[in-house]
């Protein structure tokens, strides 16, 4: 035959250079030109692949084989290797030179014997492997072990190409052969997750892919030893490492023979990709699942049949989300209690990453399961309460709209019970967090029914009044703008409730901000009420706020929360309070006697201050406070002017000073009021005059003043010596106001003994008295100079004789003589007018 003609032909020219290979003292030089001459005939020339095949199977094999495997020289074992390539990809039989090659490979690529210390060697050695794979297919089979040994070996290889190649090479093995290689694929497993985290990228894509095939085709048993491995590389920086992950999951789920019993596993991972930044692998990942869902539902369409010919869609559905089809939402329904557990330890494991990733695919999954989630709602709650309170945000975000997910599908008749008696124990802020998701993903209608039990739990002390830290306090808040975002005009049936626990936040002593919001959710809350404003939500709870604050209020202390609640009740509603005059007056009455704790009386006196410098505006705004007058005086301010010692009595005395000179100063205390109460009050506030508060003493001054104007001209002479020898004293007061307001005091007071009966009788006191001012008449301080000067001039008209007498006495020792003697012609020119 032709081709027996041509193989003798090169095979006589082959003769020479392979009897010099042959040679045991041959040299490198003379095996080079041996190798370099066979590469002339056979490469060089066209030769048919017959041809090809007759020279090399009976001739170059071995002999290349050998050179391969134990050359020293490097060029001679490159060369050699080219011309096995050569032959193994042109000639017709390649599969014979497999009992030759096989061994020679495996001596120079596994230890302990062979090393081939050439990396672009080693290369070629593992495309030769590949090459015999991809041509001899299935005939390899008895040689299995044998590549086994070299892919272990090579895929650990220290140049990343060889490892390159050795993953192809596994690839090339397990389509070559699937019914044989099952037995062994197992030995790949090992060397390949122990490169899969390489530093090269592309070495991590192609053990990946790798992976998928010995897996595919070989023990599916495996998929437990490399699952985790494949996880780690879902947090893989470089998007084609996750898109191979991605792939090789997809294909599992469609192609793996014990597929079922794997879903579980690889469906939390597959789902996990949804949420990948880059578009192209979230597409990828729909894609296979969406097949995935379609394949499940053929096979298993008997079992479906009812629900694919009843199945509704649910009326209320995240806005903006497609549904997916009931062939993946069943796969994930039946997986989830084998999934769930181990994806709630996720989310509070240590890692971030891990926790971000497990929150997402919560979400995945919840959508996936619809009304399945209600028989894992225990462990799904325990587990959002944790992962609410996470420092980092996304995995809040994420658990916020699973938790919407649970209003979105669970009966609230199980998720409220649930997580209202979650309250029962400590509430955190992370349960009101839950609730607050639960109640915006709920339908309003659905809601309906349970919101008195909501309102009624959010109000109890317990839940609203737990904790004064901000954030506890900001989640409450949230959920209370929940409840009126999702059930506008049904909330009016709980609007006192909603009112109580707005009214709460706001008297925590916090930041001013949160504040501001609770003023926005009442204004909302009145709003879906069409009220006008808040204040028309105290018009309409006032009493019953009141009746809510008070219960307790004889036991009050000054830590007790309820003094701020009242505080906020009648100082934020504005001009309401003078609607429940009733309520205030007794809660005031009853805490401000004096054996109750003197921190409280201080707090609640500065409330009653604060209303009553603006009583037109508060509780003066129905004209009905004059008729509490009585007891605010008699019953509240009185008691509290008797001086006890320390600190605290003192800053009390200041302040109910302060709120009896509101009272008169904005004219409520009428002068006929005044002539009522005097008696009672007079000794206090005289008293008062010598408080250490420089306040307490300027109001003291001006009331006692008043006093005099209104009803001085009835004082006896005992009343007028003791009220004078006090103001006299302020006039050396450490205060300057307070020196004017005494000077202004003692105007009043020479007025009243003017047109008294007692005049007469007091010659002597006003004697001493003229002699008193004098002294302050050359005071440092012009103002007071001038103040004194008015003093002097209203009392001349007493005794003027004698006022001139004692001026006369004192001008020369005066620094500035010019007050006496503007008071001698005062004097004078009345004299004369007289």
């Amino acid at each position: 035959s032709m081709a027996a003609a041509g193989a003798a032909e090169v095979a006589q020219a082959l003769s020479r250079p392979l009897s010099c290979l042959q040679e045991p003292d041959c040299g490198r030089a003379a095996r080079l030109r041996a190798l370099e001459a066979i590469r002339a005939e056979v490469q060089e020339r066209p030769l048919s692949g017959a041809v090809v095949q007759e020279v090399f199977g009976a001739q170059l094999v071995r002999p290349l084989a050998r050179c391969l495997a134990g050359d020293a020289a490097e060029r001679c074992r490159e060369l050699a290797l080219q011309l096995l390539c050569h032959g193994l990809s042109h000639g017709d039989r390649p599969g014979e030179a497999l009992p030759v090659l096989l061994p020679a490979l495996a001596q120079r690529l596994c230890p302990p014997q062979g090393f081939e210390p050439s990396e672009e060697l080693r290369l070629g050695l593992v495309q030769l492997l590949s090459l015999l794979l991809r041509r001899c297919g299935a005939s390899v089979a008895p040689y299995l072990t044998d590549v086994i040994r070299v892919l272990q070996a090579t895929l650990l290889d220290h140049y990343a190409e060889v490892r390159r190649e050795s993953c192809r090479c596994a690839v090339a093995c397990a389509q070559a052969m699937p019914e044989h290689f099952h037995m062994q694929s197992e030995s790949l497993i090992k060397p390949l997750m122990q490169t899969i985290s390489h530093q090269h990228y592309r070495v991590r894509v192609d053990v990946i892919q790798a992976t998928g095939a010995v897996i595919q085709f070989g023990n599916g048993k495996s998929v437990d030893d490399v699952l985790s491995h494949l996880a780690q590389r879902l947090f893989d920086e470089i998007p084609k490492v996750r898109h191979a992950v991605t792939t090789v999951i997809g294909e599992w789920l469609l192609h793996l023979r014990d597929r079922y019993s794997y879903f579980h596993k690889l469906i939390p991972l597959l789902l996990g990709s949804f949420t990948d930044e880059i578009p192209e692998n979230t597409k990828l990942a729909w894609t296979y699942w969406e097949k995935i869902g379609l394949q499940w539902e053929k096979e298993n369409e008997d079992d479906l049949k009812d629900k694919m010919d009843f199945s509704v869609s649910p009326s209320h559905y995240p806005k903006g989300v497609t549904r997916p089809g009931l062939g993946c939402r069943e796969l994930v329904s039946r997986n989830l209690s084998k999934i769930l557990p181990g994806l709630c330890h996720d989310i509070t494991d240590w890692v971030e990453s891990t926790r971000i990733k497990a929150s997402q695919l919560l979400y995945t999954l919840l959508l996936h399961a619809e009304d399945h989630i209600t028989q894992h709602m225990e462990l799904l709650l325990r587990t959002l309460y944790q992962a609410c309170l996470d420092e980092e945000s996304d995995v809040v975000k994420n658990c916020v709209k699973a938790a919407e997910l649970i209003g979105t599908f669970v009966s609230p008749k199980v998720s409220l019970r649930l997580i209202t008696s979650a309250f029962g124990k400590t509430p955190k802020p992370s349960c009101i967090m839950v609730l607050t998701a639960v109640i915006r993903g709920s339908p309003k209608e659905i809601l309906q029914p349970h919101l008195t039990d909501l309102g009624n739990t959010l109000s109890q002390a317990g839940v609203c009044q737990r904790s004064e830290e901000v954030f506890y306090m900001e989640q409450l808040l949230c959920c209370v703008q929940a409840l009126i975002d999702v059930c506008q005009e049904d909330c009016k049936e709980i609007s006192l409730q909603l009112m109580k626990v707005l009214v709460t936040i706001m008297a925590i002593p916090c930041s001013q901000h949160l504040k501001e919001k609770v003023e926005e959710t009442m204004s909302s809350l009145a709003e879906v009420q069409q009220l006008d404003g808040f204040l028309y939500l105290y018009k309409e709870h006032i009493i019953q706020l009141m009746e809510w604050v008070s219960v307790s209020c004889d036991c009050w202390t000054c830590y007790s929360p309820e003094i701020l609640q009242l505080d906020v009740i009648a100082t934020h509603s504005g001009p309401v309070i003078g609607e429940a005059l009733n309520n205030f007056i007794l809660i005031l009455k009853t805490c401000l006697q004096p054996n109750k704790d003197p921190q409280m009386r201080l707090k609640l006196f500065t409330v009653l201050s604060q209303l009553l410098q603006k009583a037109s505006e508060t509780v003066n705004s129905q004209g009905l406070f004059p008729s509490y007058l009585e007891t605010v005086i008699k019953d509240i301010l009185a008691p509290n002017l008797q001086w006890h010692a320390g600190r605290t009595a003192a800053a009390i005395r200041t302040t109910a000073v302060s709120c009896l000179w509101a009272l008169i100063h904005c004219e409520m205390l009428s002068p006929k009021e005044i002539l009522k109460v005097k008696d009672g009050l007079m000794p206090q506030i005289i008293a008062t005059m010598d408080e250490d508060s420089k306040i307490a003493r300027l109001m003291a001054c001006r009331i006692v003043g008043v006093f005099l104007k209104v009803c001085g001209r009835q004082f006896d002479e005992d009343k007028f010596t003791n009220t004078y020898t006090e103001v006299l004293k302020r006039l050396d007061d450490a205060s300057c106001d307070v020196r004017l307001a005494a000077a202004h005091t003692l105007t009043n007071w020479f007025k009243c003994l003017k047109d008294s009966d007692v005049k007469s009788a007091m010659e002597s006191h006003i004697e001493f008295l003229y002699q008193e001012l004098l002294i302050h008449l050359d005071d440092p301080d012009q103002n007071i100079q001038n103040a004194v000067l008015e003093v002097l001039k209203e009392g001349s008209v007493l005794y003027p004789e004698l006022l001139v007498r004692e001026i006369e006495g004192v001008v020369h020792k005066h620094r500035m003589p010019v007050y006496c003697n503007q008071l001698l012609h005062h004097i004078q020119s009345a004299k004369g007018s007289a």
